[in-house]
């Protein structure tokens, strides 16, 4: 029986392995024979988990085509491979990746160091600050209050509790844009409500536009439930959506869903401005294609004098077109995990009737805690929190960057929680995994594109502030000076292949 579970493609594989920069030669200009690049390379993606753990890889003919290599180069470097752990092989069965006994599972997406990590580690890789107190102790206590007329029902409710689903449509109303209760359903989080859409309306094979690059956790569920993604490269800097790209995707590629993060992106905080909106909704009605707009970074606006635009939902209110995500995790804290989707009534009924077969429903207790946050200003209060430690930190951290590293590049976004920055022609993945030798846990750029892209960036989030962000620096630029060096490229830091 084969021990592989998924597989790669040649031509996947070549694409993986040409986006990854050359490593600098070392003493004496020597390069690494290429079978002994080619094997770092594949070790390179496995790491960072952009192959996953147990994937068939291509045979050994298939992959030295793609390449343009010899059949000796690609069986030398499988079988260096094997001999470090990282491939297993049987006969009939072909190869398939794995890691040596010891070494940790790569991470898929962006987890959270476990608190017994961070004494030592200073974590650059979850984009979530602590809780705004007091207000989560009296929104717990607020919810246990009025939990004993909940607690003597079946505490099942797949929408959402009724008080909940109302205090969102009035919030949305209140906006300007008319919202019903029946049009709101309560979710475990962001990320459930886009895993409720992706298997509603894209199955496998669906193609789902993205921005390029995008937000790496909701990248990995998408292509977990079978999705073709399909990018559409973001303006530089703070330039948001290229209009002209999108039109072309969307009449070209009639993907069956887009995904957005129009306010304060997730990695690079750019802030999509009206007409951009307008234009995108307009473009996915005519294509026939279903918009998911993620607003969970809406609250996070760092910077007074911006005049926000209207939600995206503005241009389509009755939401047959644009599904809305929103979450309390990034604007409130990551525990609280309630999330909602606002879209057209029957397509909440139709989200409902699948989450049947998902989760049953959100946690009342929770539900309870926002409702209560929503319904007595506590809301307002505990984001301006919120806002207050997210742009001290940004401000610390950018000076820190600047001081340590003042070859990288990045423009300071007005809002959310991240810096997207270019790491002055270093690899972010060797940069990532250096990063863990000096102490320091940093996500590389190409976790957040399609198929190897960005590797000459990483994402650092606003979660340090004062003498941990001058420390933070201090440990990127060491890390930096290890790539450079190409100090330990062994097992600890894979050189890159360039075909």
């Amino acid at each position: 029986m084969a021990q592989w579970t998924s597989t790669v493609g040649a031509a996947q594989l070549a694409r993986q392995l040409r986006s990854q920069q050359a490593r600098p030669t070392g003493p004496g200009g020597r390069k690494p024979p290429a079978y002994r690049a080619l094997a770092d390379g594949v070790r390179l993606l496995v790491l960072e988990g952009r192959v996953p753990v147990a994937a068939r890889l291509p045979a050994e003919r298939e992959l030295a085509l793609a390449l343009s290599v010899s059949r000796t180069t690609v069986a030398a470097a499988y079988e260096a491979l094997r001999a470090e752990g990282f491939l297993e092989s049987r006969r009939g069965a072909g190869s398939w990746t794995a890691v040596p006994a010891g070494n940790p599972l790569p991470a898929r997406g962006l987890e959270p160091l476990p608190p017994e990590s961070l004494g030592s580690m200073i974590d650059l890789g979850c984009a979530a600050l602590p809780a705004p107190e007091p207000w989560l102790t009296r929104a717990v206590q607020g919810a246990l209050e009025e939990l004993p007329p909940y607690a003597h029902t079946h505490g099942d409710y797949p929408a959402g509790l009724p008080a909940l689903r109302q205090m969102i449509a009035d919030r949305y109303t209140a906006l300007g844009i008319p919202t019903m209760p029946e049009q709101i359903m309560v979710t475990t989080g962001a990320m459930g409500a886009i895993d409720a859409i992706c298997h509603l309306f894209a199955g496998r094979g669906e193609r789902i536009a993205v921005e390029s690059p995008s937000y790496a956790n909701i990248l990995q569920l998408m292509r977990e439930t079978g999705a073709r993604l399909v990018p559409v490269a973001m303006e530089e800097g703070l330039g948001g959506w290229d209009m002209n790209r999108w039109r072309q995707v969307l009449r070209d590629a009639a993907p069956r869903l887009a995904y957005v993060v129009a306010d304060f992106h997730n990695p690079t905080g750019a802030l999509a401005d009206e007409q951009q909106r307008r234009d995108l909704v307009e473009a996915a009605r005519s294509a026939g294609t279903v918009l998911v707009v993620d607003e969970t970074m809406n609250e996070l606006r760092l910077d007074a004098d911006i005049d926000m635009p209207r939600r995206v939902c503005a241009f389509d209110p009755a939401g047959s077109t644009v599904l809305t995500v929103g979450s309390a995790s990034k604007a409130f804290w990551a525990g609280m995990r309630i999330g909602w989707v606002r879209a057209a009534p029957d397509v909440i009924r139709s989200l409902v009737a699948a989450r049947a077969y998902a989760d049953m429903g959100t946690p009342v207790l929770e539900q309870l805690a926002i409702n209560w946050l929503m319904g007595t200003g506590g809301w307002e209060q505990a984001v301006e929190v919120r806002r207050s430690q997210a742009r001290e930190n940004r401000d610390a951290l950018v000076a820190a960057v600047r001081r340590e590293l003042p070859d990288w590049e990045f423009t300071v976004p007005r809002g959310g929680l991240t810096l997207w920055v270019r790491t002055g022609g270093i690899s972010g993945s060797r940069l990532a995994v250096a990063g863990e030798r000096v102490g320091v846990r940093v996500p590389s750029g190409p976790r957040f594109g399609v198929d190897g892209a960005f590797e000459g960036y990483v994402r650092l989030p606003f979660t340090v502030s004062g003498p941990v962000a001058d420390e933070a620096a201090v440990r990127l630029a060491a890390a930096v000076d290890l790539v450079r060096s190409g100090a330990g490229a062994g097992a600890d830091t894979p050189r890159s292949f360039v075909a």
